[in-house]
């Protein structure tokens, strides 16, 4: 407890001095610690080192080494504003002056496709995307479709042109009504989904290792500063177009177990692609 609350009163002083007065304050389970050298300071991570000194069960303490590890290969900086995707809690957090305020449901890869670790910058909203097909979904299942349905190919909106494979905007569009413009070279992205009754789930691990937010509208409008009915109405067209953010904003895609509990203490999540396991 004495660490937390010491993690508790930098964030609260840094809070003070840095954030602007229209702030929505969150619990204090909520508070993500500015960070430092070798990896951030963060709550998740104070609770993970403290449960590995007293860790007795192997397995358990195996987990948390694993956590640690990925803890100091992490940006020391992650930057004031930033998101936040954990894998295995199956969630986004926009964190704003060190405290998290906006917390999103999604849906991330399956144990067989997984969603890959990494961080970039978030420049903008692509609203009424095109979907490119990756090669991968293509040899899986759309080139087939293509092959031996095409009539029902073309009315759910799929172009081939030189051998690649676009899905035109639309109700059906895998990326639903928006993406995030998120350049990197895992093919991964945030975005819509028309299969919204997928978040009903408790564990969500439907996707092909993109990362389908729950009221991507509501989500995407946050990020940009808009009212979700300005971003309804600029998408209302049907028109592809992209909306650039103020300031790229820093997206980790992370994969942590072990999470702060009730009480300061690690609990451990469901460890979906048994990265645990070494």
């Amino acid at each position: 407890m004495r660490i937390r609350s010491i993690f508790l009163l930098v964030a609260a002083l840094l809070a003070a001095f840095a954030a602007p007065a229209s702030a929505q304050w969150l619990a204090p389970a909520d508070v993500v610690v500015t960070p430092r050298g070798n990896g951030p300071i963060n709550p998740d991570r104070a609770a993970a080192e403290a449960a590995y000194g007293a860790a007795s069960d192997p397995a358990r303490q195996a987990a948390l080494a694993a956590n640690l590890d990925r803890w100091r290969e992490m940006p020391a900086q992650l930057g004031q504003r930033h998101l936040w995707v954990n894998v295995p809690a199956q969630e986004v957090v926009l964190v704003e002056y060190g405290r998290a305020v906006g917390r999103w449901n999604v849906i991330v890869g399956r144990p067989t496709t997984p969603t890959v670790s990494f961080s970039t910058e978030v420049t903008g909203v692509n609203l009424n995307p095109w979907w490119y097909v990756p090669q991968s979904i293509v040899r899986e299942s759309i080139g087939a479709l293509v092959r031996n349905r095409p009539a029902e190919a073309r009315r759910r909106g799929y172009v081939v042109s030189n051998g690649s494979y676009r899905q035109r905007p639309g109700p059906g569009n895998a990326l639903g009504r928006m993406k995030l413009v998120m350049p990197n070279n895992h093919a991964i992205y945030l975005h819509d989904t028309p299969s919204r009754h997928l978040f009903d789930r408790e564990n969500r691990t439907f996707s092909h290792g993109c990362i389908r937010v729950e009221d991507a509208m509501g989500f995407a409008a946050t990020l940009l500063g808009l009212e979700r009915q300005e971003l309804e109405a600029m998408a209302a067209d049907g028109r592809t177009q992209t909306v650039n953010l103020a300031e790229p904003i820093p997206v980790h895609i992370t994969y942590f177990t072990a999470v702060e509990g009730q009480g300061g203490e690690a609990e451990l999540l469901d460890d979906i692609y048994g990265r645990d396991r070494g």
